[in-house]
């Protein structure tokens, strides 16, 4: 009984500190939104709402009159305005070494975006894709408008 609460505990302590790798896996949470703005997860359209956790592979979109602001584990933050599609196409964090790789895609809109640990840890980690252009972050705090 010992030595399977021994193993238990050891599972749990090295599942407590890998890398957020799993897209099931949540990266982020919405903080405050306005109006419309809707997730897409894995198919299924549903209507944001505040303190909904992200996964990675999420689409978000917001409406003509939507907003909205989201905290990622990393600490990074975004903030999309009206008429704004970005996907969370691929986010790893490793919380005990800061590594990790975080791109988006945006197709549309408006986003602010001040980058967390990942950018800072390893410059170029943090990747913003639009229809035109591939930004990378360094430690940056940037805005970006795509006009569809």
């Amino acid at each position: 009984m010992v030595y399977r609460l021994l193993w238990i505990g050891w599972i749990g302590l090295f599942l407590a500190n890998s890398p957020v790798y799993a897209d099931s896996v949540e990266i982020g949470q919405i903080k405050s939104l306005a109006g419309e703005v809707f997730i897409t997860r894995d198919g299924t359209k549903f209507q944001a709402q505040a303190r909904d956790l992200l996964q990675q592979a999420d689409i978000l979109e917001t409406g003509m009159n939507g907003s909205v602001g989201i905290t990622f584990i990393d600490n990074s933050r975004f903030s999309a305005g009206p008429n704004t599609r970005i996907e969370l196409k691929q986010f790893r964090f490793n919380p005990t070494t800061q590594e990790g790789d975080f791109i988006t895609d945006m197709n549309r809109g408006t986003l602010t975006i001040v980058s967390g640990q990942i950018a800072k840890h390893s410059p170029e980690a943090m990747k913003l894709k639009t229809p035109t252009t591939i930004l990378g972050f360094r430690g940056t705090k940037v805005a970006v408008k795509v006009i569809e």
